[in-house]
């Protein structure tokens, strides 16, 4: 049943379009920026019972900061969707052993930030005011927490930022974009009035929203890592990003799918944090 919801979802937002493609449309978009999960539940208690909860503002929105203390340099941690800082728990063990000063954030409408929905650029924003105020020296993004780190960069050019780590980052958008139409289902109307109701929201084409385009204008050294088989993020995605960066180096894995969470990729992240 659970795999069938989001065709019969997509059926009924196929209806609406032939009273009002824009209505269904922004119907269509709301459903694609309100995550289903990643606020913090009792599976997550050992996680936030142990650390303390900072909060920094963007406009009038909460963003959940956590500090993990040390004497090193500092490190800024970007989780991806439906997910939230917990999910970096066995790489923040591994950071302190190492003597980084660790911050990790909650991403719009995720863990305990504000916000009723979520998308990459007003995650970039997030970044920004969390960048500015710990003024970290490494960014690692998982997921689209890396598209919207390079999308932060791109327009802010910190210049505390020395190095960053994308681990499964979506190359474009529209990619994104895509792979939910084909999910829901939807029809060429509601696609075509998707794409026109971003336009008037974002103030840009979806193309132009795109971690392989901002990637150019990053001159940090990036490390790529991406898993060959990922079900979510497909690895072309990993190569296109590579391919137009101006410092890059990618590593590919093979078998630990999207999420990238092992001693492996722990390993790489601090052999790339620690080389000249």
């Amino acid at each position: 049943m659970a795999t069938l919801l989001p065709k019969i979802i997509g059926f009924l937002i196929n209806i609406l379009s032939f009273f009002s493609a824009k209505k269904a449309a922004k119907l269509a978009l709301k459903l694609f920026s309100t995550p289903r999960q990643g606020r913090y539940t009792d599976k997550h208690k050992g996680f936030t019972a142990a650390v303390n909860i900072n909060y920094l503002h963007y406009n009038e929105l909460k963003i959940a900061t956590y500090h993990f203390k040390g004497k090193g340099d500092t490190v800024l941690l970007v989780h991806g969707w439906e997910s939230n800082a917990s999910r970096w728990k066995k790489l923040i063990t591994q950071l302190q052993l190492k003597g980084y000063n660790i911050i990790a954030l909650d991403a719009p409408a995720h863990g305990c930030s504000d916000s009723k929905i979520f998308n990459a650029i007003l995650y970039s924003e997030f970044i920004n005011i969390v960048a500015k105020k710990f003024k970290p020296k490494f960014v690692i993004g998982h997921s689209v927490g890396g598209m919207a780190s390079v999308f932060f960069q791109k327009k802010y050019q910190l210049n505390c930022i020395k190095k960053l780590i994308l681990l499964g980052a979506p190359a474009n958008f529209t990619d994104v974009n895509q792979r939910y139409i084909n999910m829901m289902g939807y029809n060429k109307r509601v696609a075509t009035a998707l794409n026109q109701v971003i336009i008037d929201v974002f103030k840009n084409h979806p193309n132009h929203y795109s971690t392989a385009k901002f990637i150019k204008h990053i001159h940090q050294p990036v490390l790529i890592i991406h898993d060959k088989n990922d079900k979510i993020i497909p690895y072309d995605d990993a190569k296109l990003i590579e391919k137009n960066a101006l410092n890059s180096h990618l590593i590919t894995t093979k078998g630990l799918g999207h999420s990238l969470n092992s001693p492996d990729i722990i390993n790489h992240i601090l052999n790339f944090m620690s080389c000249d």
